[in-house]
């Protein structure tokens, strides 16, 4: 079954609110049809081929349309069906959801919770699903196949009405989804309920049991804690299939170790406090001192692997050693769900969304902000995300309130939630990033070193408003805050007049404020002593938005009045230009090629 969110593709405004209301149920982003959606995560303009794309990546891709065309998109690729994404039709009024590709890959049980939230039944015509009830290669969560090639001549032979024996290991849960016909003890045919080794040629199913407690040292080689738990599997008779999760302490949140094992397993990985784990105590087969003065439990990889199969579970293998890590095995009483064990590694993930606009906005941060479970922001950038957070946890505050902002988010991360911190524009760029870089260098809590960081870019004002009048960024530029607020006005002056001398073109950011009237007066006339007064100015307001002015100017006329909070002003350097074509008027810096075509 893919593990990957869907892609729902929406051919009009109508198909688009329908996607919204499914992908809460679902996650995932919307890709609309340019010119005939409001505000899809990403825009395309041929509609064959961007299926056909997604296709090809392996995502799920959920059409709000006819069947036909996804059909007709993705014939083509057709090769390998075990290879093959889910690919579902829901009709546009939400009457039918069909799946049309990757059935027993994860397409009946998506389009199931799709008609669940439509009130209606899916039109699932896989034969097992119809006739058994079940699908042998595409088990429910917590369970696992050894060899999904096998389930086919097996699900054939069921349906034709032959007698199944289903061969279970007295300590492992029943299966209770596999409700198979004509069960018979003498039945040739053999389903293997197990989570240890078999070799017998039978069908087996491993039920998701085991958790695997880990204890390391502080950067110890993955690969040694890798080989470690390999050699306690095989020696104990267990099957990685059967591994449900990776849990250590809350003090490893952030080994590479630790994350790497349950990377290589393909599990996830959750952590417990010191607290949690010593209760587990009396349960322990190596109670340590040493590690109690250490950590404050008396136990990590023991502690943890019975914390995580809780009070009904066993210590079926005790702490095994290598030179730096620990290993132990706990077994559950029925599959166990990480969701609800302990707590995941947290992750802070701080993202550009462009100007506003949502076709501006990039696929990964579009994947990201799928991904989180808070969004942190100034309560404008949230409201320009609108329906593609609306399943998320908002924590909004003031413009001013920056430092709070990363803070909050910080916070929230460090209690384990998927936390996405926005700003508008490029989160680099006079942004929430480097704020939220120097509360980490300022303030060196653990709890926070160990939060998984990542930065995803997004369109910055700059280049919005350059892409909206051609390319006056066509040779070197500056960047430039006019707000005095954090950098004296001194500082800002000397590097006004060294853009000067240099001929940059410069874009203003934060020109003026309603208290903040001198500085880009002050700007111009310094620019004024070193280029001409009929250089190009761009005046570009709420790029991306409703009210969206760009305006071209020269040097001489620029006024402080022109100018708002919202307004990047980009000023041309001494080689911009500003042409008209057509009913079009464009500005550009050439790249200084000219001398060089001149010359032949």
């Amino acid at each position: 079954m893919s593990t990957k969110h869907p892609v729902y593709v929406v051919l009009n405004r109508n198909g688009e609110a329908l996607a919204r209301r499914l992908a809460a149920a679902t996650g995932g982003d919307v890709h609309g049809l340019q010119g005939r959606t409001n505000a899809p995560d990403v825009s395309f303009a041929d509609t064959l081929q961007h299926i056909a794309v997604l296709f090809g990546d392996g995502m799920p891709v959920i059409g709000i349309c006819a069947a036909g065309i996804l059909m007709r998109a993705v014939a083509p690729l057709l090769a390998d069906k075990n290879d093959e994404p889910p690919v579902i039709a829901v009709a546009e009024d939400g009457s039918a959801v069909v799946p049309v590709l990757g059935g027993h890959k994860g397409a009946n049980g998506i389009a199931r919770v799709l008609a669940a939230v439509l009130g209606i039944d899916a039109a699932v015509t896989t034969a097992g699903d119809l006739s058994l009830g079940f699908a042998l290669d595409d088990p429910p969560a917590g369970w696992r196949i050894k060899d999904a090639s096998a389930a086919k001549p097996l699900m054939a032979a069921m349906l034709n009405g032959d007698p199944v024996r289903i061969d279970r290991d007295a300590h492992l849960p029943a299966p209770e989804w596999l409700n198979a016909p004509n069960v018979s003890v003498d039945a040739d045919r053999v389903i293997r309920v197990t989570d240890g080794v078999s070799d017998d040629g039978t069908f087996v199913i491993h039920p998701q049991i085991l958790c695997i407690g880990i204890g390391c040292e502080r950067d110890c080689d993955p690969s040694e804690v890798a080989e470690l738990v390999r050699e306690t599997l095989d020696n104990a008779g267990l099957v990685a299939e059967a591994v449900a999760c990776v849990v250590s302490i809350d003090l490893k949140s952030d080994e590479p170790a630790v994350l790497s094992l349950a990377e290589d397993l393909e599990v996830p990985v959750r952590f417990f406090d010191a607290a949690r784990l010593e209760r587990e105590t009396p349960r322990l087969k190596n109670p340590s001192d040493i590690v109690f003065a250490e950590v404050g439990c008396h136990g990590v990889a023991e502690g943890a692997a019975l914390a995580a199969v809780g009070a009904d579970g066993e210590l079926i293998v005790p702490k095994r050693k290598s030179a730096r890590a620990t290993c132990a095995i706990a077994r559950a009483a029925r599959p166990v769900d990480p969701e609800r064990l302990g707590r995941a590694r947290g992750r802070l993930s701080i993202v550009g969304i462009g100007p506003g606009q949502a076709s501006w906005r990039t696929p990964e941060v579009s994947s990201w902000l799928t991904g989180a479970t808070d969004v942190v922001g100034y309560g404008l950038y949230l409201d320009l995300l609108d329906d593609a957070i609306s399943d998320k946890q908002r924590h909004m505050s003031e413009l001013s309130e920056e430092e709070a902002r990363v803070r909050r988010s910080i916070e929230l991360a460090a209690e384990g939630r998927d936390v996405a911190l926005v700003s508008s524009g490029d989160a680099g760029i006079y942004a929430m990033a480097a704020l939220a870089f120097e509360v980490l260098d300022r303030d060196d809590d653990p709890a926070f070193n160990r939060i998984d960081i990542r930065v995803s870019p997004g369109i910055s004002a700059v280049q919005a408003a350059a892409a909206r009048i051609g390319a006056p960024l066509g040779h070197d530029f500056a960047l430039i805050s006019l707000s005095d607020l954090l950098t004296p006005w001194d500082v800002i002056e000397q590097r006004i007049e060294a853009a000067a001398k240099g001929d940059f073109t410069v874009a203003f950011y934060n020109p003026v404020s309603k208290r903040r009237r001198t500085q880009l007066a002050a700007a111009k006339d310094i620019l004024l002593n070193h280029r001409p007064g009929d250089v190009p100015v761009i005046l570009a307001r709420n790029l991306g938005r409703e009210g969206e002015n760009v305006q071209v100017i020269t040097l001489s006329a620029l006024e402080v009045d022109m100018v708002d909070m919202l307004t990047l002003v980009l000023i041309g350097s001494s080689a911009t230009r500003h042409i008209r074509r057509g009913m079009r008027e464009w500005v550009y810096t050439p790249r200084g090629y000219a001398a060089k075509h001149a010359g032949g």
